[in-house]
C-alpha cells in the first residue's frame, strides 16, 4: 500500500516518528517538497536523530530513500547533515539515498535574501526560518533557478551563479547587508555537489519502476497543511504545497498510485513564527516548555502552544483526503484535569466550522470551546488502546468525530516504541 504522511497543523506534528514507525513495512521513502527549513526528530533505542533534508527512512537498512524533484536542496547543508548522521553510525550510501536531478538548489545568497525580505516587511514579517527556501522557490517559478542536473556543466553553473550573485548584491547593498563573492559561492557549492554526485538519479524512473513492481511507497511530508502556500494561513505560510497533492507533483508519481493518506496531528496545537493562532494558551505553553518540550528541531525556537483546534483539523482532513489519523503527544496532556477542544470560530457573531480565507477575519475569530475531562495520569507506558484511561479514549473519539476520520495511531512518548496502533 502506498501512503502519504502529511501534517494537519502548522508543522511539528511528529510526522518523522510516524514515518519511522511505518518505514519497517515500506520499500521506498520519498521526500517531495520543502527544504531544510523542516526538521524531523526521530528517537529510537534512546538515540535522537534530527533530520532536515534526509528522509527518515535513512535510519533503516534495506530501504531506498528519495529526495524528489519538488524539494529545494541546500547542497552544503545536505552534506553537513549526511556527515552528522554518519557520525551517529548510520551509513548514507548511493544505494540508500537518491537525489532527483530535477530538484532545485538553494544557494547561500538565498538565505540572505530571506533575511532581506523579513527586514523589508518590518512588523509584518512572516517569521521564516531564513534557510533560503522562499527565494529558491521564487527563482524556480521565475525560471532562473539552478537544478541538480545543471551541475553536470560547471561552466553553465558558474555563469548562472555569477549573474544571480550580482543581482542579489544590489538588494543586499540596499539594506546595508554584506555582499557576496561569486567565486567563493561557486567553489563552496561545487565542492558540496561532488560529495552528492553519486546519489543523483532520474528518480521519476526509479519511483515508477518501484510502483509497477508493487513495492510499498511511503511519502514523507514536511511542514503542515496550515503552512501550504495555497491552503494555509496565507501569507504566513511556507513556499510549497505541503498537502497530499504536493506529494504527486513533487515526486512525479500520479494520484492513482496513492491508496492511503495519514494525517498527523498533535493532541493539542502548536506553531512557530508569525501569524494567527486562535487557540493559543500561555499556560499550556509554559507547562510544555517547562517539560523541555515544544522547541523547534530546525531553529530551536520555542513553539507557541494552544488547545486542540478541530476547525483547522477538519479543513486539513478535507483538502488532504485523509483516510486515517495519527495523533501524537497525547502524553503532553497527562497532567490536566480539564481539556478544551475548539469546535468552531465566532466571527462577528457568526459561527464558522471551517477557517476563513480573509486575513483580517483571523483577527476577529474567537474560538468556541467544549470541555472534556482530562485523565490526570501517566500514559507513556500504555502499549494498547485499551490501556489508555477512559477519559483519554473519550478525548480521542471526540477528536476523530470532529475531524471526520478514524484514528490509526496514537503517540504517547517520543520513542519509536511509544506508538499505539489501532
Amino acid at each position: 500500500m502506498n501512503t502519504i504522511i502529511t501534517g494537519l497543523q502548522w508543522g511539528d506534528e511528529g510526522k518523522g516518528k510516524i514515518v519511522d514507525y511505518l518505514t519497517e513495512s515500506a520499500d521506498v521513502v520519498i521526500r517531495s517538497q520543502g527544504g531544510n527549513n523542516a526538521g524531523h526528530t526521530v528517537i529510537t533505542n534512546g538515540t535522537k536523530y534530527i533530520l532536515h533534508l534526509l528522509p527518515s527512512g535513512v535510519l533503516w537498512d534495506g530501504k531506498i530513500n528519495v529526495i524528489g524533484n519538488g524539494v529545494v536542496i541546500d547542497p552544503v547543508g545536505l552534506v553537513e547533515e549526511i556527515q552528522r548522521i554518519e557520525a551517529q553510525g548510520v551509513a548514507i550510501t548511493p544505494d540508500k539515498l537518491l537525489i532527483s536531478d530535477r530538484a532545485h538548489i538553494v544557494l547561500p545568497i538565498h538565505k540572505e535574501l530571506d533575511g532581506a525580505r523579513e527586514i523589508a516587511l518590518g512588523p509584518h514579517k512572516i517569521g521564516t526560518t531564513k534557510r533560503g527556501i522562499g527565494p529558491a522557490y521564487a527563482d524556480k517559478i521565475n525560471r532562473c533557478g539552478l537544478r541538480v542536473a545543471d551541475f553536470a556543466d560547471t561552466a553553465y553553473v558558474t555563469a548562472r551563479i555569477t549573474l544571480r550573485v550580482a543581482e542579489a548584491n544590489e538588494i543586499f547593498a540596499r539594506y546595508g547587508m554584506p555582499t557576496f563573492e561569486a567565486a567563493a559561492i561557486c567553489a563552496e557549492v561545487l565542492a558540496a555537489f561532488e560529495r552528492l554526485r553519486p546519489h543523483v538519479s532520474n528518480t521519476i524512473a526509479v519511483l515508477h519502476a518501484a510502483w509497477k513492481a508493487d513495492q510499498s511507497l511511503l511519502f514523507e511530508g514536511a511542514q503542515g497543511t496550515l503552512l501550504d502556500v495555497d491552503f494555509g494561513t496565507y501569507p504566513f505560510v511556507t513556499s510549497s504545497n505541503t498537502t497530499a497533492g504536493g506529494a504527486c507533483t513533487g515526486s512525479g508519481l500520479p494520484p492513482m498510485a496513492i491508496q492511503r493518506v495519514i494525517g498527523v496531528c498533535k493532541a493539542y496545537t502548536t506553531r512557530v513564527g508569525s501569524g494567527p493562532f486562535p487557540t493559543a494558551d500561555a499556560g499550556l505553553s509554559d507547562y510544555l516548555h517547562g517539560l523541555g518540550r515544544e522547541f523547534g528541531a530546525t531553529t530551536g525556537r520555542p513553539r507557541s502552544c494552544g488547545w486542540l483546534d478541530t476547525v483547522l483539523l477538519r479543513f486539513a482532513c478535507m483538502v488532504n483526503g485523509v483516510t486515517d489519523l495519527a495523533v501524537t503527544n497525547l502524553d503532553g496532556l497527562d497532567a490536566y484535569h480539564t481539556l478544551e477542544i475548539c469546535t468552531g470560530y465566532s466571527i462577528d457573531g457568526t459561527l464558522h466550522t471551517l477557517p476563513p480565507a480573509a486575513r483580517d477575519a483571523w483577527d476577529r475569530a474567537v474560538p468556541v470551546y467544549e470541555q472534556l475531562p482530562g485523565w490526570n495520569c501517566d500514559t507513556t507506558a500504555c502499549t494498547t488502546y485499551r490501556e489508555l484511561p477512559a477519559q483519554a479514549q473519550a478525548y480521542l473519539a471526540r477528536l476523530a468525530d470532529l475531524c471526520g476520520a478514524p484514528i490509526a495511531f496514537v503517540g504517547v512518548g517520543p520513542d519509536r516504541a511509544q506508538t499505539i496502533a489501532f
